[in-house]
């Protein structure tokens, strides 16, 4: 391990399911410890728990040196302590484990000072952290279009437009922005945390005079006539965590093909952000949108995406996984004899600025 880390989760693999916890490799963690995941080693069987024994023998003997047991830890204890008394698991095999976990724990201080040190608590959220997730965002963000025609560009938005519309289930929604894993294990709805929402961040990044007008759904009439300069829908993904996520259509929702076809030709030029943790269905809407940027899930800085919208800092992300145009392509990778995606991995765009032109706001 390096000296930043002393310990490993070794995770589930949805897509392995009988390889979960009992990959050898593990062994090249050379000082730190390897902890499984929630009911981690249950699932090496299928259906999960079948022969718990086996679950234990195959997994210790892999380099696994603490296991999490949310309820039936007597069970465990009882089944291992069998498995060494049968010499299926060596007494040796377990003093690896001890001393793994020991070595950690006299590494940490965790003798001497077992608990936190609650005058540290005042840091967490600070300026200089919420600057650097800023910044994160502004990197991550990858931009997939920007114009329908070759030469005009939608991307940067001009701050002194008279008036913009912003719309979408995520255009105001700090949970949402999040995902799961935020505050609670699901994450959620809402302001359920510190932070500034896209629309906030639109709002304090435009001219004084723009009138910013909100309206999450709007209908099919709701843009004629208005005069927009452009549009901003927000769309996406609600917060999901493991398996609560899967779905196999991977369509946007939460209303956002509505979003997209209320918003966009309309007149309007339409910036269309979809927030998700992954590529999501967008054919065949992707010819309505004038831009299109994929944010993934920001967490509370959203003016990390307007510091890039507005053009103070160029796009510099790159698709990190290939975005799919149907799911019945899927699996889909680099490699593949068909391959034939809506973005290729690692695509990447940027509007092209000026060096002098990248300035914080």
């Amino acid at each position: 391990m390096t000296n930043h880390s002393e310990s490993a989760l070794s995770g589930y693999t949805a897509s392995c399911g009988a390889c979960i916890g009992i990959d050898h490799s593990l062994d090249y963690f050379v000082q730190g410890f390897i902890i499984s995941d929630w009911e981690a080693i249950d699932r090496i069987t299928s259906p999960p728990g079948a022969n718990y024994s086996y679950s234990i023998s195959a997994s210790i003997n892999a380099g696994i040196d603490m296991v999490m047991v949310p309820f039936k830890f007597q069970t465990y204890i009882d089944e291992l302590t069998a498995l060494v008394n049968s010499s299926v698991i060596s007494m040796s095999r377990i003093d690896d484990a001890v001393r793994r976990i020991l070595r950690v724990k006299f590494v940490t201080g965790l003798f001497e000072h077992p608990k936190t040190d609650r005058s540290l608590l005042g840091m967490v959220g600070n300026l200089g952290h919420r600057e650097l997730a800023r910044e994160a965002v502004r990197k991550s963000l990858v931009l997939l279009k920007n114009g329908k025609m070759p030469g005009k560009p939608l991307l940067p938005l001009d701050k002194n437009a008279p008036k913009i519309l912003v719309a979408g289930s995520h255009a105001d929604n700090l949970g949402y922005q999040c995902g799961g894993w935020t505050i609670s294990w699901e994450g959620g709805s809402g302001a359920t945390t510190v932070g500034t929402t896209i629309l906030d961040a639109i709002k304090q990044a435009v001219s004084p005079s723009t009138e910013v007008v909100y309206e999450q759904n709007p209908d099919a009439n709701f843009t004629k006539g208005k005069g927009f300069s452009y549009a901003i829908a927000v769309i996406g993904e609600p917060p999901y965590v493991e398996s609560t996520g899967d779905n196999t259509n991977l369509t946007i929702p939460l209303g956002g093909i509505d979003v997209i076809n209320n918003v966009c030709n309309n007149g309007s030029p339409c910036l269309v952000i979809l927030i998700s943790g992954r590529p999501l269905v967008v054919e065949p809407y992707l010819n309505r949108m004038d831009a299109f940027v994929a944010a993934w899930l920001p967490g509370s800085e959203g003016r990390g995406i307007t510091d890039v919208i507005f053009g103070d800092y160029d796009f510099q992300g790159h698709l990190p996984r290939t975005w799919f145009k149907r799911v019945d392509q899927l699996p889909m990778n680099v490699g593949d004899k068909d391959y034939d995606p809506l973005f290729p991995f690692g695509f990447s765009m940027s509007m092209n600025l000026q060096s002098g032109h990248h300035h914080h706001q």
